[in-house]
């Protein structure tokens, strides 16, 4: 790699970044049965009608899963708790094993001197607060803030840094409006109620949290950068209604107290009753803002309903999940949340990276990651108190609708015999990541 840790601030923390039911194999150790499991069992959602049952098994190859971690030279580890593994039934009794699992977790991170950074929903809700309407109902919130003071009750007090839920856009829009993720559904009134809920859920964790003495809680937003696909002015609006939808809305609501105008101008007959009234909870203090970046889109406006909008194809080099590589809109994003949202609050970048088919040799993903830290470079440079960045993702694994395929591991991993086989990603950020 061209970069290395001397390339940063003395204090900059590398970390790399999993998700739980991506990874930890969720038909096992007392977990209940969640969204997901529904929706991938549901003919045509699922690549090959693929799951999460095993994944990975990280549940019982942790161990040796910490190890790549710390010999690939890591500070910190993001992990994400499973709300159906804790509680099963969403609310009510606790799964000891759940609990027991997330502690020793958390001993072995900390025996391998590898910070712990916790975030406590990354998309699998539990089936039986699916059946009361999930993120559509406003008792959500109630319902999240429980769960995070039972985990966190147990874990918290070893933690580097927690943050609620992962990626507020996909929770809602995708999964509610576009359909592709649990629960499936692609309606407008369901969108705006999750959209408002899941935000009202993020604030009532972090006062729950407070609340147990937790300090370093934080937000993580993942962001498209949106250009208009031609010169026309409806491009141009098309372009920042798409902005504001999947970045600002989100971004505004915790750390603005409001939401776009352009994106309430369709919204806001939607939106539950009085959810003007919520922002005081939605904006609850928070320690530090996470930006999860990957590609742009070009924006065109298309004769629908609204948003009336469509994603046009660009000519830059893609992924193996068809999105462009565009580097240099991950410091423009740095640069204009600071500006704009956060100020002077640290900021990170919690997960970065690419899916690619090579199962060994990924130099392509070696150029990618090279690439976004010349900008994470620049956006220091600009004055972004930027204190850490995070790979996505320590293994291949399953990558929701679209299964075992698409792979944005440093650590392949043969899902027939579950072996782990370190990249050359992993062996060039091994290198870079050395200390003298």
């Amino acid at each position: 790699m061209k970069h290395n840790r001397a390339d940063f601030p003395l204090d900059f923390q590398f970390g790399v970044a999993t998700s739980s039911y991506q990874i930890e194999g969720h038909a096992q150790g007392g977990a209940g049965t969640t969204h997901w499991d529904s929706f991938a069992a549901t003919p045509g959602n699922v690549a090959k009608g693929e799951n999460g049952d095993v994944a990975c098994d990280h549940y019982n190859r942790f161990e040796a899963d910490l190890d790549l971690i710390k010999d690939a030279g890591f500070d910190c580890y993001r992990f994400s708790t499973s709300w159906a593994r804790i509680l099963p039934e969403g609310r009510g009794p606790v799964n000891s094993q759940g609990l027991d699992f997330y502690d020793r977790l958390t001993d072995a991170l900390l025996e391998r001197n590898i910070k712990p950074c916790a975030t406590l929903y990354h998309w699998e809700l539990p089936s039986p607060l699916a059946d009361l309407g999930g993120w559509r109902n406003r008792d959500i919130a109630n319902w999240f803030a429980d769960f995070a003071e039972v985990i966190m009750g147990r874990i918290g007090d070893r933690m580097f840094s927690v943050a609620p839920i992962n990626e507020p856009w996909c929770v809602s829009w995708l999964s509610h409006f576009e359909g592709h993720h649990a629960p499936g559904l692609r309606d407008i009134r369901a969108t705006a109620h999750a959209m408002h809920h899941v935000l009202l859920a993020h604030g009532r964790a972090i006062e729950a949290m407070r609340g147990l003495g937790l300090s370093n809680l934080g937000a993580v937003f993942n962001l498209e950068w949106a250009e208009p696909a031609d010169d026309s002015s409806e491009s141009q609006k098309a372009a920042q209604l798409y902005d504001g939808i999947y970045n600002r809305f989100f971004l505004g609501g915790v750390f603005n107290k409001s939401y776009p105008e352009n994106v309430l101008e369709g919204l806001e007959p939607h939106l539950p009753f009085n959810w003007q009234d919520d922002f005081d909870t939605i904006g609850a203090p928070v320690d530090w803002c996470g930006l999860n970046y990957y590609t742009r889109k070009l924006i065109a406006r298309t004769a629908t309903t609204w948003p009336a909008l469509k994603e046009v194809p660009g000519p830059l080099p893609k992924t193996q999940m068809g999105w462009e590589i565009d580097p240099a809109a991950l410091s423009r994003f740095l640069i204009r949340t600071a500006r704009d949202h956060t100020g002077d609050l640290p900021i990170y970048v919690t997960e970065n990276g690419m899916a690619s088919p090579e199962r060994q040799q990924d130099t392509d993903r070696i150029d990618y990651l090279d690439q976004h830290l010349a900008e994470v470079r620049k956006a220091l440079e600009h004055g972004v108190p930027i204190n850490g960045y995070f790979v996505w993702s320590l293994l291949d694994n399953y990558e929701w609708a679209l299964g075992y395929e698409k792979r944005f591991g440093l650590v392949d991993v043969d899902f027939e015999t579950l072996e782990r086989t370190p990249k050359a990603s992993y062996r060039a950020l091994q290198t870079a990541l050395a200390r003298d």
